[in-house]
C-alpha cells in the first residue's frame, strides 16, 4: 500500500520515527534530506554500515559489493538504504536511528587556517568556519567538501565541538587523488573550500554505562580522537580501550598526542598495533593485525560498545569477529568506513 502517489512512509521501528520517501531516491538520501539520523558509512555500497532489517514492504537496490549485503541476509529481508529505494510503505528495524531534526544539514564556505604535516603522507588541516554561522555537529561525524564539478571528498572531524570554533581534519595522501594531490600539492593557508554537513551516525552513544573498545586504523583515528575529547569534556569515566593500528609505527601519528591524554584520562587504556614493521623502526610493541589484537585481549565482548573506524577490510573483518567470537551485540557496533576512491579517500 502507498502512502501517496509519488512518495512512501518509511517507518523505522523501536523508535517509531517515520519519514517520506521519493521513489526515485535511496531510503538513506530520504532520511538524510529529512534530518532522520540512518546509520551509514560510504553512502555508496560497499561498507556494509547503513544495513537493516526490513519487517514490511518493497525495496529495489542498486548495485552494491556483496561484502556489505550477502545472498543470505538479502533473502532475509536485509537492505542498504544507502542504494535502497521504497517501492511501497516499508518499514524498518534500526535501533541506531536518531531524531528527526537533530542537527540541521548546511552547506558553507571555509578558510585553511593551517596545513601542519603529521607523517609522510597525514596532513592536519585545520579549517576556519564563517563567524555569522553557527556549525552544530556530533564529535564522530564528518563533512563533505564540495570541489568545483560537484564531486564531493569525505573527511571526519577530529575535534570535538567545544574544541573550535574551527574544525580539525586528518588527510591522507592518496597519490592521484583529485584533492589529496591539491592538499599536498598547491593548497595553501587561506584558500577557500566548500563544505556540507554535519553528516554520519558515527557519534558516542551516551545512553549507555557499557564499557567501550575503541578502533582504529590508519587516519580512522581522526573521528575517536574527536570521541575522546567529548568523553574528556563530558567527564565520561566508562572504561575505554583504544587500539590504533598502522603499518608501521609512523603511521600513529599523534601518538605523542594520546599519551598525553592518558595521564587526565585514567579510564582509557592505550593499545598501539603495527603489521609491518621494518628492522630499522625498532618497534617493540604489539605487531598483526589491529582487530585481532582484541580479540587477544577480550574473549567476551558481549557487554561492551565497539566504535571503529578506518579501511573497509579493518571494520567488516572486525565486525564479522567480534559478533561471531566474542558474541558482541551487532546493535552495538557503531562503525566509520572509508571508502575507496568515490568517498573518504582521494
Amino acid at each position: 500500500m502507498t502512502s501517496s502517489a509519488s512518495t512512501f512512509t518509511v517507518t523505522v521501528e523501536p523508535s517509531g520515527t517515520a519519514f517520506s520517501a521519493n521513489p526515485d531516491e535511496t531510503i538513506l538520501a530520504a532520511g538524510i534530506r529529512q534530518g532522520v539520523g540512518l546509520p551509514y558509512g560510504c553512502k555508496d555500497g560497499a561498507c556494509g554500515s547503513c544495513k537493516c532489517k526490513m519487517v514490511s514492504g518493497q525495496v529495489v537496490h542498486a548495485q552494491f559489493q556483496r561484502k556489505a549485503l550477502s545472498v543470505e541476509e538479502e533473502a532475509a529481508n536485509f537492505v542498504l538504504t544507502c542504494c535502497a529505494t521504497a517501492h511501497s510503505d516499508i518499514v524498518l528495524e534500526s535501533r541506531q536511528v536518531t531524531p528527526a531534526g537533530a542537527l540541521p544539514i548546511k552547506k558553507m564556505p571555509t578558510r585553511i587556517s593551517s596545513l601542519v604535516k603529521k607523517s609522510a603522507d597525514v596532513v592536519v588541516m585545520h579549517l576556519q568556519l564563517p563567524a555569522n554561522d553557527a556549525f552544530a555537529f556530533r564529535a564522530g561525524q564528518y563533512i563533505e567538501f564540495i570541489l568545483r564539478d560537484g564531486a564531493r571528498r569525505s573527511y571526519s572531524m577530529a575535534n570535538a565541538p567545544h574544541i573550535g570554533p574551527a574544525l580539525e581534519l586528518h588527510i591522507r595522501h592518496m597519490p592521484g587523488g583529485r584533492f589529496t594531490d591539491l592538499v599536498f600539492g598547491s593548497m595553501k593557508e587561506k584558500d577557500i573550500l566548500r563544505i556540507e554537513g554535519p553528516f554520519g551516525s558515527f557519534f558516542l552513544r551516551e545512553d549507555s554505562d557499557k564499557p567501550m573498545v575503541f578502533l582504529a586504523s590508519g587516519t580512522g583515528f581522526a573521528p575517536l580522537k574527536a570521541l575522546l575529547e567529548h568523553v574528556q569534556h563530558c567527564g565520561i569515566t566508562r572504561p575505554t580501550t583504544l587500539y590504533w593500528g598502522g603499518r608501521r609505527p609512523g603511521d600513529l601519528y599523534m601518538e605523542d598526542w594520546v599519551q598525553a591524554q592518558l595521564a587526565n584520562m585514567p579510564h582509557v587504556r592505550y593499545v598501539p598495533v603495527v603489521s609491518d614493521a621494518l628492522p630499522e623502526d625498532q618497534w617493540t610493541g604489539r605487531t598483526g593485525f589491529v582487530h585481532l589484537a582484541v580479540l587477544q585481549d577480550f574473549n567476551d565482548l558481549s557487554g561492551y560498545q565497539v566504535y571503529a573506524c578506518g579501511a573497509p577490510i579493518v571494520v567488516e573483518s572486525a565486525r564479522s569477529a567480534f559478533s561471531e567470537q566474542a558474541g558482541l551485540p551487532a546493535d552495538e557496533f557503531f562503525a566509520d568506513s572509508f571508502t575507496s576512491a568515490a568517498d573518504k579517500a582521494a
